[in-house]
């Protein structure tokens, strides 16, 4: 069972789970309310982690199965701590004929990691995605909600080093 001990927002595991208990409070009388509250969760956490679907499942009174079965089906969901920055690569087909692929194994090689994987710092997560609606872009990738254009091989490791400067600045404003 993955515990989090605190979010970057400086919350214990105990007050996200008093904020998630608020949060479901005031959806739950709403149709459809899993979906809302997993966003509010994953947004909360920065992932989904098991404390917080025992209690979804309970106050909105759902199996763990229908709840687990959501949160596996959208991409969106992860289970696992994600890391400040996602990169998701489009692997629809224009970003695949203009080179996503390329792209994807220049940011395996950069980062270290495969699909799916966080870098040991929780820095980056490496992701994929099957169309961003960019088509006329290609090829895409989206570092959270940043969109990158016209990406190549060459320009990951600049890409890369821009977040990465974040990172340290952000470390000198604390």
């Amino acid at each position: 069972m993955a515990k989090v001990e605190k979010c970057s927002c400086g919350t214990d595991e105990e007050g996200l789970l008093e904020r998630l208990t608020e949060i479901i409070n005031t959806l739950k009388d709403k149709p459809g309310a899993l979906i809302p509250v997993l966003q509010a969760t994953q947004s909360l956490f920065g992932f989904i982690p098991q404390e917080a679907i025992l209690k979804i499942s309970e106050m909105l009174n759902e199996p763990l199965s229908k709840v687990y079965g959501v949160i596996t089906f959208y991409s969106f969901f992860s289970l696992k701590p994600r890391g400040k920055y996602v990169i998701r690569v489009c692997l629809g087909t224009a970003c695949y004929v203009q080179g996503a692929n390329e792209i994807l194994t220049a940011l395996k090689q950069q980062l270290s990691v495969e699909i799916g994987e966080t870098t040991p710092d929780k820095l980056f997560t490496l992701d994929v995605g099957r169309c961003f609606g960019a088509c006329g872009l290609a090829p895409v990738i989206m570092v959270n909600d940043d969109v990158h254009q016209w990406v190549k091989p060459s320009d990951v490791k600049k890409i890369l080093g821009t977040y990465s400067r974040r990172k340290v600045v952000n470390k000198e404003e604390e």
